[in-house]
């Protein structure tokens, strides 16, 4: 990890001619289970893994703050007036820099200088293991000691959301910016959108790891259905109020929302609604199943939830449903599943480490002939949530 902290730091000096003050980490995120149920007010159940971004700061004595990644050195240094709320061009990363200072603002916090920032992160763009909530909660974490904030962790986590939702235009749930903000090693948050109540749950996987399989196909949140997910949810929900007091799906079981399903204006919606309601008790049962190690049945659930992401809710496709379904007949693979908001990006599938090579050639091969390019994978590392490394002095 010090190797990247060194690049990093190399060219931070190259960039702004002296060296940065300190080093932050921010994780990416899986999803095990509990998928387009966060905005639902439903049970999510993620954790922060070892991939993420890495970032280098410091202070400046004006108020400009500047900005560069490696990941997108084409666009250059980003530069832009601390209390400028105003939108970067479409594309620009900044973008999320500008919303979670916005959004701390919003909170009361006060700004007298600006900062500059070198990152540098390997989560695969658009693969949907969060990228852009890692760089929220980076420059969360970031602000929180250039500054020297007092605020509560939940505040850096909804100052992510906020600027997904309000700055860049994505109506996400909070469940990516919790993981991220709340993460712990080898543990995953088992956690109440509804009610913001979690539970660490440590994860038991024995002889078990979980494999990322990327899709490599990028997708972006903005520019998908993800949007329309919302809103066909949020209209299910105006729907069924005329019988039952909700403000969530993730209020209702699944005894009464079969009730009242044929009330729904039209198959569309009993499908988006059903996924909702169902993932969601999904959730609550695979936690169960985890905590009693009984690893068969979480895979499982895995596999039905996957099904239902694919059938009722719509956001899997071609090369998504290859992943998984392929995973799913491999030998020593308990489940396989779509993770994150769907469209391309990744699944994830639980499997023996003796099996692992065998998962990697069979769904491969597969997916070269289906798809016409390979996959990428990957062993999920459970870690821990964003934070501040260390001063760079000293740093080897």
């Amino acid at each position: 990890m010090s190797d990247t902290y060194t690049k990093l730091t190399q060219v931070f000096e190259s960039q702004f001619h002296h060296l940065p003050s300190d080093k932050f980490f921010s994780p990416g995120r899986i999803n095990l289970i509990g998928e387009h149920t966060d905005y639902n007010g439903g049970h999510v159940f993620p954790a922060s893994i070892t991939l993420g971004t890495y970032g280098v700061a410091a202070l400046r004595s004006d108020r400009d703050v500047k900005i560069y990644s490696t990941n997108f050195p084409e666009q250059g240094v980003i530069t832009f007036d601390i209390d400028n709320e105003d939108k970067l061009p479409h594309a620009s990363w900044g973008n999320f820099v500008k919303g979670v200072l916005q959004a701390l603002r919003g909170y009361g916090n006060q700004f007298e200088n600006g900062f500059e920032l070198v990152i540098e992160g390997n989560i695969p763009n658009g693969s949907g293991l969060s990228s852009s909530s890692s760089l929220e909660l980076l420059i969360g974490v970031v602000a929180q000691k250039l500054y020297q904030l007092k605020i509560p962790r939940l505040q850096l986590v909804a100052s992510g959301q906020r600027a997904e939702n309000d700055f860049v235009g994505v109506n996400t749930g909070i469940m990516d910016q919790f993981a991220i903000g709340f993460g712990e090693k080898d543990r995953a948050i088992y956690l109440d959108t509804n009610t913001m109540i979690y539970e660490m749950v440590p994860i038991h996987l024995g002889d078990y790891v979980v494999v990322i399989m990327n899709t490599n196909k990028r997708r972006e949140l903005a520019d998908s259905k993800y949007n329309e997910r919302v809103r066909e949810t949020q209209e299910t929900v105006y729907q069924l109020q005329k019988y039952v007091p909700i403000q969530y799906l993730g209020e209702l079981d699944s005894d009464t929302f079969d009730k009242y399903a044929d009330n729904l204006s039209s198959e569309t919606l009993r499908k988006r609604a059903r996924h909702a309601v169902y993932e969601n008790e999904r959730t609550k049962v695979a936690v169960k199943a985890l905590k009693n190690d009984d690893l068969k049945e979480f895979g499982e659930l895995m596999n039905a939830s996957h099904q239902s992401l694919k059938d009722d809710y719509e956001v899997t496709g071609i090369e998504l449903d290859t992943l998984a379904e392929t995973a799913q007949q491999v030998d020593g693979v308990l489940g396989a599943r779509m993770t994150g908001a769907g469209f391309g990006g990744c699944a994830i599938a639980l499997v023996h480490r003796d099996a692992v090579a065998q998962l990697e050639e069979t769904v491969g091969r597969q997916y070269e002939l289906v798809v016409g390019y390979a996959p990428s994978f990957y062993v999920a590392n459970i870690g821990n949530g964003a934070h501040w490394v260390g001063e760079v002095a000293g740093e080897a």
